[in-house]
C-alpha cells in the first residue's frame, strides 16, 4: 500500500467516472454538431444530448428541464445569479445577504457589487459553521433581493438549513441563490421544497469533467430573472450565450445520473461510513485533536480537522502519498490561515495545523485505515519534536507563559 498514491482531495475535484467519459467520447469525433443548428442532422444529434443531460441534471433537484441553464462551472453560475439578480432587481432594491464563510465565487461578486451601488451583509456563523437564523431574519429589509447562502461549505463540510432559510426567504419575497457545488448528487436536494430560486453546480466535483456547471433558474412561483453577463447571440435562454460544450454537458449529465443512483443505491451512505471511520480513527488515537465543522450536520464526504502543536505542511510531508489539503484548493497559494477557520473562531496556531481530507465513491475502507494510519504516526512524530507539545503535557497553561524576548 506505500507505494500507492492515496486520493483523499475531492472537495478540489474529482476523477472522471469511466461511465461518463464512455458517454462523452462519441460526441467529439461522430455527433459533433453544433446544438444550436437546427437544419441538419448532426445539430440535431447534439441537440438531443444536451436535452438529454438538462433532464438529467433537473432531476437530481426536483426541477423542471427548462429550469436549467449550462454553464462552465460553479463560479460562472454564482456571477451569473448574484450580478445578473442585482442588474435585473436593482431597481427594487440594493441589499444582498450572504455569509463571511462562502467560497470566494460568492464572496467577490458580493464585493464587486458593493462597488457599484450595492450594500452587502456578510453574516457571521456560529462555532459549528451554520449561520443564525435569527440574524438572518434581522438583516433582512425592504431593500433586500437576494440571499446566497452555500449549501455545504467546502472547506469544513457544515450544511446550512437551506430548507429554513427558503422559508424564510419566501415569507419576505425575497430570491434565494444556493452554491451547491459541495453537495449536488451527494445530498437529498428538492429546489421547491426547500424553496430554492437560484442554484449553481459543478461537473468536476461529482466525476463529471472540468469546465462544465450548471444554474438552476426557477421559472415559476416566482419567475425568476438574471440579466446575462456574456452577450452574444441569445443562447441558453438569454442568459448565457457562447456556442455549448456538449461533451462537457453530456458528461455533467451522466455524472448527475449515476449520483442520483448513488443516493438511492447506498453509495453515499458508505461514504458517510467511511468520513466516520476517519474521524474516529484519527480523534479516537491522537489528543489535541479538533473536528472542524459539525459533526452531524455535514456534508457526507468530508473531515476536517486541526491537529495542535503541529504545522499543516509538515505533516503533509510525512504522508507525501495522500492526497489531501490545508485549506481550500482556490486559496491554498496564499499563507494567510483559511478565512473559514478564522470565521469559526479558530486561532491561527490551529488553523494553520487544519488538514481536509475529501472521499468520493472511489474511496475504500483499506485506503482511510492507511490513512489513519499514516497520519497518526505522523503526528506523534512531529509532537516528539515539540517542546510546547511537552509543556502542555505537562499541564502548563502555553497562555499564561511570559516568553523572554531578546
Amino acid at each position: 500500500m506505500s507505494d500507492r498514491k492515496i486520493y483523499l482531495d475531492n472537495n478540489a475535484t474529482t476523477r472522471v467516472d469511466p461511465r461518463v467519459l464512455d458517454e462523452m467520447l462519441p460526441f467529439f469525433c461522430e455527433k459533433y454538431g453544433n446544438p444550436a443548428s437546427r437544419n441538419h442532422a448532426f445539430g440535431w444529434e447534439s441537440e438531443e444530448g444536451v436535452d438529454i443531460a438538462r433532464d438529467r441534471v433537473a432531476s437530481v433537484i426536483g426541477a423542471d428541464a427548462k429550469e436549467i441553464i449550462f454553464t462552465s462551472g460553479a463560479t460562472e453560475g454564482n456571477n451569473i445569479a448574484i450580478k445578473g439578480v442585482a442588474a435585473m432587481y436593482g431597481e427594487k432594491g440594493k441589499h444582498i445577504i450572504t455569509q463571511v464563510t462562502e467560497h470566494k465565487a460568492v464572496i467577490d461578486p458580493c464585493k464587486w457589487l458593493e462597488q457599484h451601488g450595492f450594500r452587502v451583509t456578510f453574516l457571521p456563523v456560529q462555532k459549528d459553521g451554520r449561520i443564525s437564523m435569527d440574524a438572518l431574519r434581522e438583516a433582512m429589509t425592504p431593500d433586500t433581493i437576494l440571499v446566497s447562502i452555500m449549501h455545504g461549505n467546502n472547506e469544513i463540510g457544515t450544511l446550512q438549513p437551506i430548507a429554513e432559510i427558503g422559508r424564510l426567504c419566501k415569507e419576505k419575497s425575497v430570491l434565494f441563490h444556493t452554491d451547491c457545488c459541495q453537495t449536488f448528487g451527494k445530498t437529498p436536494i428538492d429546489v421547491n421544497a426547500m424553496g430554492i430560486d437560484l442554484l449553481s453546480c459543478s461537473g468536476h466535483k461529482i466525476h463529471g469533467p472540468k469546465g462544465v456547471g450548471a444554474l438552476y433558474v426557477r421559472r415559476r412561483n416566482p419567475r425568476v430573472r438574471c440579466e446575462a453577463i456574456i452577450h452574444g447571440g441569445g443562447h441558453e435562454r438569454g442568459m448565457r450565450s457562447g456556442t455549448l460544450n456538449v461533451p462537457g454537458i453530456v458528461g455533467l449529465g451522466k455524472a448527475a445520473q449515476l449520483c442520483a443512483e448513488g443516493i438511492k443505491n447506498g453509495e453515499v451512505d458508505r461514504i458517510r461510513g467511511l468520513r466516520d471511520r476517519l474521524i474516529d480513527g484519527i480523534l479516537s488515537q491522537l489528543d489535541e485533536t479538533y473536528l472542524n465543522g459539525h459533526r452531524t450536520e455535514r456534508t457526507p464526504n468530508n473531515v476536517n480537522i486541526s491537529f495542535a502543536f503541529v504545522e499543516g505542511e509538515s505533516m503533509m510531508m510525512g504522508f507525501p502519498e495522500i492526497a489531501v489539503s490545508s485549506g481550500s484548493a482556490c486559496t491554498s497559494a496564499s499563507l494567510e490561515p483559511s478565512y473559514v477557520l478564522r470565521a469559526l473562531g479558530v486561532g491561527d496556531d490551529l488553523a494553520h495545523s487544519s488538514i481536509r481530507f475529501s472521499l468520493s465513491r472511489f474511496t475504500t475502507q483499506e485506503e482511510i485505515d492507511h490513512a489513519v494510519n499514516r497520519v497518526v504516526t505522523a503526528v506523534r512524530r512531529l509532537r516528539q519534536m515539540s517542546p510546547l507539545y511537552e509543556m502542555a503535557q505537562e499541564g502548563i497553561d502555553l497562555k499564561e507563559v511570559q516568553w523572554a524576548h531578546h
